[in-house]
């Protein structure tokens, strides 16, 4: 299963939609709990397995969750972890050792369920480009098809019922990823997240809470959910995504302006790099491939399509690559291979400038 996911793109990396060129992608999440039940941090392995064991149940009935994949994270061995997390289809806390817990993956893998990480139900879906709206209505109709079947912990005042605080009231997490090397070379990065962080968004790494930012790709996402409703944490971050996207726009116009020559010798001598190199880990090709996107977003470098760019930025993860060429390596090993699929993946796509 995973080597054949491997060989194939996922669908918040398509490079299509909305501001695509800059937003990657936009994630909704909802934190469901079953009623009567405790928390999985607090649940005994019964009781998760209880859980699982309902879900799966509730999953074979309904037409929506019909051509999905149903996988238990006990089956799972590590590179199948990470290639999980690498995807984003899971947390890294998720695939943690911890009896009970599933996963539910889509066809397309537009949705996925995790099933008792922090809240019993964690009902994702995501897309390309900047498209909260049509993400959420997605998330939302898993959401519905489940509550026919299955009581959630619901108060009448506080909302939905959620393991961790900040996740009372809607249950609701919007997050767009977003590529931000203007704000990064211009050093207005560090003003541009205390300002977000001031209007109630939080600002994370690459794959989410507690971790790092690579190549300039950051997580933005609502902060609060109680006392909100779902439309309006979904336009606030629709409304503050354009914000960030235009500040990020004024960044790469002054750089153009004030230091051509020099971000097209960074944007081309990265290209060279993907291009020619023969080691590349990849920290390396996130980094390259950040250049390669501004240059592509500044209509300096045609040479390599969107969906290309996208699709080595999954590919030179550690466990895509391994599940892609279908063999375990090391990470010297993993290096030079890293960098002869790059090389061959620009040849065969790539017309040459």
């Amino acid at each position: 299963m995973f080597d054949d996911m491997a060989k194939q793109s996922t669908v918040w990396l398509e490079g299509t939609g909305p501001e695509a060129e800059i937003v990657l992608s936009s994630r909704i999440r909802l934190a469901r709990n079953i009623s009567g039940i405790k928390f999985p941090p607090a649940a005994a392995k019964e009781d998760r397995e209880h859980v699982l064991a309902m879900a799966v149940d509730v999953f074979k009935k309904d037409s929506i969750f019909f051509k999905g994949r149903i996988l238990y994270v006990d089956d799972i061995d590590a590179i199948d972890r990470s290639f999980l997390i690498e995807r984003h289809l899971v947390s890294p806390e998720f695939m943690m050792n911890l009896p009970g817990r599933g996963l539910f993956v889509g066809q397309d893998e537009k949705l996925c369920i995790m099933i008792n990480e922090e809240d019993h139900l964690r009902i994702q879906s995501i897309s390309s480009g900047l498209t909260l709206e049509d993400t959420f209505d997605a998330a939302n109709k898993a959401d519905d098809y489940l509550s026919r079947r299955i009581e959630f912990d619901f108060d009448d005042d506080f909302g939905y019922l959620t393991s961790c605080p900040t996740n009372v009231g809607t249950g609701l997490r919007a997050s767009v990823l977003i590529h931000l090397p203007g704000l990064v070379l211009t050093r207005d990065i560090d003003n541009v997240i205390s300002w977000i962080s001031k209007l109630g968004l939080a600002v994370r790494g690459f794959y989410g809470e507690g971790t790092d930012v690579l190549g300039n790709l950051f997580q933005v996402s609502n902060q609060t959910t109680l006392g909100r409703s779902e439309e309006d944490i979904i336009e606030s971050l629709q409304s503050m995504t354009g914000q960030i996207i235009a500040r990020e726009n004024a960044a790469r116009e002054r750089l153009f302006n004030d230091a051509r020559v020099q971000i097209e010798d960074k944007i081309w001598r990265a290209y060279g790099l993907l291009l020619y190199a023969r080691i590349l880990t990849s920290e390396d090709v996130m980094n390259l491939l950040s250049a390669v996107r501004l240059g592509y977003g500044m209509g300096v470098i045609k040479e390599m399509p969107l969906a290309l760019i996208n699709e080595l930025l999954l590919l030179s993860q550690p466990a895509h690559l391994q599940k892609y060429l279908n063999k375990t390596m090391d990470a010297e090993e993993r290096d030079v291979q890293r960098a002869m699929l790059v090389r061959e993946k620009l040849n065969k796509t790539v017309k040459q400038p």
